[in-house]
């Protein structure tokens, strides 16, 4: 463990190799790591006018960030569930995309790369801009749909404006489409060979590489979440105000 003496004094392209996150945690306070890798990063924090020890702490801080576990977000209500998927969007939106998108616009690749990341500058910010259009998507729809279905679970409308949402875009029909953006990264995937390297990459491209397959990782745990915890919730959910629907209508 190094000292926080050290740590200032220790080469940025070493923190790096050390421990990846930390491209991230430079990223975040606007420092891009393949810029200075033979820089103390004393000496890159004073360009930017960031003190070290809040690079610690925010490494330090992302170390031990805890997801919940797949039975935490079960035991939960529905809302709980939809709040913490719209905060992973979040994330993923304003930090982990624009992180890839700095390293991958931004680095200036060897000659054995150079095509690869020709291609990768073309095909990944259409990736993001379908993956953002997603999201969109998901969030008006989809977490919109299941609002409103709460609403009418609490009577917060009349019966012509519940028969009209409750015919409108049924939950079998919106998982349906979901399971279509399911392997988003398959191109990039097939780009990368699995994300393969040989022994003798430059950093540039190991922490590249590194941060497209957790990404991936990350969205194959996100889309499990929604597969799994809230389609089924969201189904029940359904079920219950067609159910108190249908009560009200043959008391009227």
């Amino acid at each position: 463990m190094r000292t926080a003496n050290d740590f200032e004094k220790a080469l940025v392209g070493d923190l790096v190799s050390e421990n990846y996150v930390f491209a991230s945690v430079l990223h975040y306070f606007g420092i891009s790591f393949y810029q200075y890798p033979t820089e103390s990063l004393q000496v890159v924090c004073k360009k930017h006018k960031v003190h070290s020890s809040q690079l610690i702490i925010e490494l330090e801080s992302w170390a031990q960030r805890k997801e919940p576990t797949t039975e935490e977000l079960y035991l939960n209500p529905i809302e709980v569930l939809v709040a913490y998927l719209k905060k992973k969007h979040y994330y993923f939106v304003r930090q982990e995309l624009p992180f890839l998108s700095n390293i991958i616009s931004g680095i200036n690749p060897e000659p054995r790369y150079a095509s690869l990341m020709a291609d990768l500058r073309i095909m990944f910010p259409l990736f993001v801009e379908d993956f953002i259009h997603h999201i969109h998507e998901e969030e008006s729809r989809l977490f919109k749909r299941i609002e409103l279905l709460q609403d009418i679970e609490e009577n917060r409308f009349s019966l012509t404006d519940a028969i009209t949402i409750l015919q409108r875009d049924p939950i079998h029909m919106l998982a349906d489409q979901h399971e279509i953006h399911d392997d988003e990264m398959e191109g990039i995937r097939k780009l990368t060979s699995d994300y393969s390297l040989q022994e003798d990459a430059p950093l540039t491209m190991k922490v590249l590489y590194h941060e497209l397959q957790n990404f991936e990782q990350e969205l194959r745990i996100h889309a499990k979440i929604e597969d799994e915890l809230l389609f089924p919730k969201a189904v029940e959910l359904e079920r219950e105000a067609l159910r108190q629907f249908k009560k009200i209508t043959r008391k009227n």
